[in-house]
């Protein structure tokens, strides 16, 4: 099998060791005769991956006794509803916008009637470049939440200092950064996330509530429901048994390695590697302002659409896969999680020397 380097902004590459490990108990889970696939989930043995699963997370997070540790479906996206029908009825919501996941955030919290959505701070005057001021005194104290994407997948942004917020609960979308950069969970009063990037396959969504924030309305359906959801321990009905069971490996996999302060200083090695071809090249550059660049998701171009596309043509022939920037902003993007290996950002800096010597620097 050739070498290939995934680059996937989400589904994403897994560590290798959780791979093998999960194609050694798939068919005959811990000599039960069954897949996990196959599992109840109701049996014990489901039972025991879940509470491992949450228990490790709850570790690796350092997350307050608290908090509910829900395990989803829907992905982010129907979080995007469930976050203001369950936290702001008859109240107003807070939206700092930082991209396209924030954009559609706002724009699904509007569609609640009874929920008033204030944009407070934007970056989209420099085309989500850098990230926002968020002022305390614009934050009226009566607010529901102030809702802010950690990392932003596709313009390559990142909140390194949380805003303050007062007594109104800060909620996170921190699908592509979790358990890659060691945030305080006590910080926030919910933090969402898709598992498709650091956590797992795609199917499985991680939701911590600080637990006063639950329970306070009633919900349009028991599904959308928090309180419900976790009074049911997650298996109001049946959860993605699998996500799940991936999930779990994967986060024994991260304890093993060393926990969420290891994975921080990895993955901060990986995106200064990178960062110092971008900055030291005549060709290539990246859009995003220093200060808020992120080490998960890198963002750069040649500027030129033709040498772009070129670059991503011959990029696929060297065994990059996915390298090619979000439709709505072009360019290239390599997103560097946590089981994405060092060597893959060695092999791709030495690409880009060639091509830009091959193609001469015009910047």
């Amino acid at each position: 099998m050739k070498t290939v380097y995934n680059f996937s902004a989400g589904p994403a590459i897994l560590p290798k060791s959780v791979l093998e490990k999960a194609q050694s108990e798939l068919v005959n889970y811990q000599n039960s005769g069954m897949s996990v696939m196959e599992l109840s989930h109701r049996s014990s043995l489901f039972e025991t991956i879940i509470q491992k699963a949450e228990t490790l997370l709850r570790e690796l997070m350092n997350i307050p006794d608290n908090y509910k540790v829900l395990f989803l479906q829907g992905g982010a996206s129907l979080q995007f509803t469930m976050i203001p029908l369950n936290l702001a009825n008859n109240k107003k919501a807070l939206y700092v916008n930082t991209g396209s996941w924030s954009k559609k955030a706002i724009s699904e919290a509007k569609k609640i009637d009874n929920v008033e959505v204030e944009v407070i701070a934007s970056s989209e005057d420099k085309n989500f470049t850098y990230i926002p001021e968020v002022k305390r005194e614009d934050i009226p104290q009566d607010a529901a939440y102030v809702h802010i994407t950690t990392n932003n997948t596709i313009e390559g942004t990142t909140f390194y200092d949380l805003p303050d917020t007062g007594d109104v609960p800060l909620v996170a979308d921190m699908s592509s950064n979790i358990l890659s950069i060691n945030y305080n969970v006590a910080d926030f009063g919910l933090i969402y996330a898709g598992a498709q990037k650091n956590i797992g396959p795609a199917g499985l969504t991680v939701v911590i509530v600080r637990d006063d924030l639950i329970g306070q309305t009633d919900v349009l359906s028991a599904m959308l429901d928090y309180d419900i959801q976790a009074k049911n321990d997650s298996l109001y009905n049946t959860p993605p048994t699998f996500a799940i069971y991936m999930a779990e490996l994967v986060f024994e996999w991260i304890k093993e390695l060393g926990g969420v302060a290891q994975m921080e200083k990895l993955n901060t090695e990986k995106a200064k590697l990178l960062y110092d071809e971008i900055e030291q090249s005549d060709l290539f550059s990246s859009p995003v302002d220093p200060k808020f660049r992120s080490i998960n998701n890198i963002p750069f171009v040649t500027g030129s659409d033709e040498l772009d596309k070129k670059f991503n043509q011959e990029a696929v022939e060297e065994g990059f896969e996915n390298l090619k920037g979000h439709r709505s902003v072009g360019g290239m993007r390599a997103s560097l999680y946590n089981a994405f290996p060092k060597e893959g950002v060695e092999a791709l800096v030495a690409f880009m020397k060639k091509f830009e010597a091959e193609n001469g620097g015009n910047n």
